[in-house]
């Protein structure tokens, strides 16, 4: 297997933190999307990352098929929960994370348009989006160490990764002054290596 990924996604930070916990040896194929250079097309239609090459040649997208697949493949820290029920919730923070991330990717590829090109309507319907996702994660998290209640889960790593994508990349949104239980999250999640090892790099 081979991963295709940006170091900046979220998503594919993700599926890395996946490999890590799961003690899955997976080389990394380093592939910004937007460079005319870019191969991601070749390998995934809609032209995103996160990509797993597999061996026989196919490939796997997007981030939340890849894991599940990671988490089959490998006994080793089980991330999804084999009760239904906390599998759900599971799932639920997982959406949620990753539609804040969808959002919060829009603004970033809107700013890149030309100023005359950019529409402040649209920017301003994406942060609601990010604002009531953020609102209602911290409801569901509420005062439990872990998101699903049941302890260190995709949830969790869901949740952190849309967290740490917004201290990359809109570090002016202060979250961290209105979650206190968010910042507990994201502040146990940053002492663990495979979230260490995958902080987005600077600049």
């Amino acid at each position: 297997m081979k991963l295709i990924a940006s170091l900046t996604s979220p998503y594919a930070r993700k599926v890395r933190i996946v490999l890590a916990e799961k003690k899955i040896d997976c080389p990394l194929q380093l592939d910004i999307p937007w460079e005319s250079t870019s191969t991601v097309a070749d390998f995934n239609p809609l032209g995103k990352v996160p990509v797993l090459l597999m061996d026989d040649g196919s490939s796997l997208y997007d981030s939340r098929v890849i894991v599940e697949y990671l988490d089959t493949i490998s006994p080793v820290s089980r991330l999804l929960p084999q009760d239904k029920r906390q599998l759900i919730e599971t799932r639920r923070f997982e959406a949620l994370a990753d539609g804040i991330c969808d959002a919060a990717a829009n603004i970033v590829v809107e700013s890149r348009r030309p100023p005359a090109q950019q529409s402040q309507e649209w920017v301003d319907r994406q942060h609601g989006k990010v604002t009531r996702g953020l609102a209602a994660l911290a409801a569901m998290l509420g005062e439990r160490n872990w998101c699903n209640g049941e302890g260190y889960s995709l949830a969790d790593i869901a949740t952190g990764c849309m967290l740490g994508y917004l201290d990359f990349r809109f570090p002016q949104l202060a979250w961290r002054d209105s979650y206190p239980n968010l910042v507990r999250l994201a502040d146990k999640l940053a002492t663990l290596p495979s979230f260490a090892d995958t902080v987005p790099p600077a600049g």
